[in-house]
């Protein structure tokens, strides 16, 4: 199966045909020549209306974070992006419903079989983290504070939400530890 044909059998799901029948599309990124795939929670109510992957606040801190231009993030094929959802999930109490539990297990295989090149996965939020590192039962802290054991494979980040402030001023670590590595890495994996 190609990118192509992924996506069609994808939009012709029965799970996605709510979206398909709506003029919806899948919301993800697949590149053959991909070295970073970034995996984060699923796209947003904005993120769905443009059709623009981490093209909001998140987005602006994610790139700073990865220390990429909006146009390298954008147009580089050495990055790839697959939410936990390639559909907005609606909103919640306190923020954006949960990613459909079943949808990585289901799609995520047939997408990284189509980048043989992938070198790392930046899981971004704790949705990602659980389901690619299930045996890891720390806090999501913890589990970025350990950051260096999940490597090469796996880089894990809180989500870059504004909604985060408070951890990111709780945890000044970050971004004066992590953050430079994390910028290190990718500098040698996207052009």
């Amino acid at each position: 199966m190609d990118a192509k044909q992924l996506r069609v059998a994808i939009e012709q799901d029965e799970d996605n045909l709510i979206y398909t029948k709506q003029g919806i599309h899948p919301l993800y990124t697949i590149h053959p020549e991909a070295k970073v795939v970034i995996i984060g929670q699923a796209p947003g109510k904005k993120a769905q209306a443009s059709q623009i992957v981490w093209h909001d606040q998140s987005g602006k801190r994610l790139r700073s974070w990865l220390g990429l231009s909006d146009e390298t993030f954008y147009q580089s094929h050495d990055l790839a992006i697959l939410p936990m959802d390639f559909y907005y999930p609606g909103k919640g109490k306190t923020g954006d419903l949960p990613p459909r539990k079943a949808f990585a297990a289901k799609w995520h295989p047939l997408c990284l079989k189509l980048m043989p090149d992938v070198q790392l996965i930046i899981l971004v939020g704790r949705y990602a983290q659980a389901y690619y590192l299930p045996h890891n039962k720390a806090n999501l802290t913890t589990t970025v504070q350990q950051f260096q054991t999940f490597l090469p494979q796996y880089f894990p980040l809180p989500h870059p939400s504004p909604l985060n402030g408070r951890w990111l001023k709780k945890n000044p670590w970050f971004e004066q530890t992590v953050v430079p590595q994390l910028k290190e890495i990718i500098a040698t994996l996207v052009n």
